[in-house]
């Protein structure tokens, strides 16, 4: 399983959060704990393999914000049975 996180400049608000998750839910429907953050400027999600910067970047332009990079790395479940 990966973390990938993707830096995006241009969300504001929570709503700008939203249309974000749902662009990266629409590109990757696979793609699980979506999460997009104004104040860090950033959105993270996991997948089971990485994912195309060029096909996100392109769907993010889409919408409005601006994508500026994408770094993948290595998750570990953390818990009680992780």
């Amino acid at each position: 399983m990966k973390k990938i996180t993707v830096k995006i400049d241009g969300m504001m608000c929570g709503m700008c959060e939203a249309h974000i998750c749902d662009t990266i839910r629409k590109v990757y429907p696979d793609a699980k704990k979506v999460k997009a953050s104004k104040n860090t400027g950033e959105a993270t999600f996991l997948r089971e393999d990485g994912a195309d910067d060029e096909k996100l970047a392109k769907a993010i332009a889409e919408t409005g914000y601006t994508f500026v990079s994408m770094s993948a790395e290595e998750y570990k479940k953390h818990g009680f049975f992780g």
